[in-house]
Order: C-alpha cells, then structure tokens, then sequence
C-alpha cells in the first residue's frame, strides 16, 4: 500500500532534539535557548562541535547570537557560537559570490578575530579552531603552511580525533581548494591509519571520494556521460577496500549502542560507499543500524536523496 512505503527522515538535526528545539528559539530571536543548549553540552567536543556546526548557519541569517552577546558580552559560549556564525556569513557571501569571485578579506579577517577570541575566551574547547580551519579556505591563496600547522596543532592538542576538524582540513586540501586529490586521500589514509579502534576518521576517505566525485562532475557540469571512467569512480578495487577498512576499522569496533545524532551523517557516507561499491552485506547492516535517519550528502551527489536512500535501502546488492 501506498501509505506503508518507507521515507527517510531527513532531519537536519539528525534527531538531536535539544537542537530542534534551541534552533526553533533562533527564529523568534530567542537567545535563551541556545545558552541552555551549550551550557547542557559541556566540554563533550563530539557533541558540542556537531550542535555549533548546525546552529551557526541557524544563527547567520539573523541577530539572535548578538543580542546574546549584548547580554552576556563574556559568555565564552556565546563567543565561540558568535564565530562560527561568522565564518558560516562568509561562506554565504563566497556561496553567493560564485566560485572563484573573491570576496572582501576584511570579512574573512573579522571572522578569524572571532574565532581567536572565541578561542582565548573558552580556552579547552576545540570548537574555534575548527572555524579557523574552515574560514582559511576562503582566503584566496590560503594561509601560510605554518599559521595553518599552528591551529591543526591547537585543534588537535584538545580533540585529536575530531571528525569534524580532521573533516575541515580535508576541505582544505582538496583540489576544490588548495590542495589535490592525491593530497587530500594522503591526509584523510594517514588520519584513518592511527586512528584508534572504534573512531569515526577512517570514514574520513569516503568523504574523501565523495569530494572528488563533486568536483570531477562539476568540472564537466554535471554530464556523468563525459567523464571517462566516472562510472567505476564508487566501485573499483582501491574504493572496495575502502569500504572494508573503515567497516572493520570503525564500526565493528564501535561501542554497542544506538547511533547518536553526531554519527548519522558519517554512517550515511559509509552507508553510500558500501552500496555504490557493491558491499551489499556491509550495506544492509548499516541500513540496519541509521533506520530512517538519512543526511541529504552524499545521496543528492548521485541522484534525488530520498529516491537513492529507498531504493537502495531496499535492494542494497543491486548495481549502480
């Protein structure tokens, strides 16, 4: 029956429902609830980083984080939400600009000193220093190998194994921006190979495939037909074993227990992966794990979402 078929949810807050509902208060202008959100988190860096991570773009569009701050001018919180909501303007100003239309340093610049002040406010957390990763990319030569070094090993001495600034810095070096393909799977092999048992970076090298598919397809405006050898991009013998590494690297390590919100769009790339490599047992184990929690990326890469989450959710063994 119609009714019965099965629909991912794609929940921009992945479930979190604390999140939900602090985004819910940014409509109205309602600093409160993000105060309470923050504070509620704590110095868990997964979750802290994953809530900043999806407030600010929430916070971008309006005043809600300033009028925090006019309130509560030392609140280390409101100073670390503050900057990466600055640096998620300045993507909206790049977004809009167009690729490869620079915009005004000064804006990228104001949004750097948030983050040092953000960072010398709340001095454990991790947080400012992966905004400061993210707006580097928008420099248009970059920054110096040394600045960058700086903050990675000011990033990693509070969270070494951050899925969100390991995620950053392999933006950062992808051909998209400053770096290379071979730069980027370099950066994201190494991360998996000293990861320990059980940590989310191994996936790292599926976000990896996924940026050089979007970039490969957007050099040929999006005629898969054109690209030579596109079609075996998901599916030959090195993005296989991939697959399995990070399988057996991350998830048949991972602690049991249900899937958190911060581990749904990484389960989805791995997900994706599988089923595009043709790793049916491997698929259907993770569909069996995310159940309906589905994140837009990496589905809309190759096609509608919800039409790739269903049908492969439901044949996972069929071919590309």
């Amino acid at each position: 029956m119609a009714g019965d078929r099965f629909t991912p949810d794609f929940d921009p807050d992945f479930g979190d429902a604390p999140l939900t509902s602090a985004r819910q208060d940014i409509v109205i202008g309602r600093w409160q609830g993000l105060r309470e959100l923050l504070r509620a988190t704590g110095p868990d860096w997964a979750v802290r980083g994953h809530r900043v991570r999806l407030l600010a773009p929430a916070c971008a569009g309006n005043s809600t984080v300033e009028s925090w701050l006019a309130a509560e001018p030392r609140s280390a919180d409101a100073l670390v939400l503050r900057a990466a909501t600055d640096v998620a303007r300045a993507f909206n100003v790049a977004i809009a600009a167009g690729r490869g239309v620079p915009i005004d340093p000064q804006r990228i610049d104001r949004a750097v000193l948030a983050c040092l002040q953000a960072a010398e406010a709340y001095p454990e957390d991790p947080t400012p220093w992966i905004s400061l990763i993210s707006v580097a990319r928008l420099y248009p030569a970059g920054v110096r190998r040394r600045e960058l070094g700086r903050w990675w090993d000011e990033l990693h001495t509070r969270d070494p194994h951050s899925m969100e600034g390991h995620l950053q810095i392999l933006h950062y070096y992808s051909s998209r921006w400053h770096g290379t393909h071979g730069l980027m799977y370099d950066f994201a092999r190494d991360a998996a190979g000293v990861a320990p048992p059980g940590c989310a970076l191994p996936v790292l090298v599926q976000f990896a495939r996924v940026e050089e598919y979007r970039y490969v397809l957007d050099g040929a405006k999006g005629q898969r037909d054109a690209v030579v050898g596109l079609g075996q991009h998901w599916n030959h013998d090195a993005a296989v074993n991939d697959v399995r590494r990070t399988w057996e690297r991350w998830i048949t390590a991972r602690p049991d227990g249900p899937v958190a919100p911060e581990e749904v769009r990484d389960l989805n790339h791995l997900t994706h992966a599988a089923c595009y490599a043709g790793a049916a047992d491997i698929a259907e184990a993770l569909f069996g794990m995310i159940g309906r929690r589905a994140s837009r990326m990496p589905w809309s890469c190759t096609g509608d979402p919800e039409r790739e989450f269903v049908r492969w959710r439901e044949r996972p063994s069929r071919g590309a």
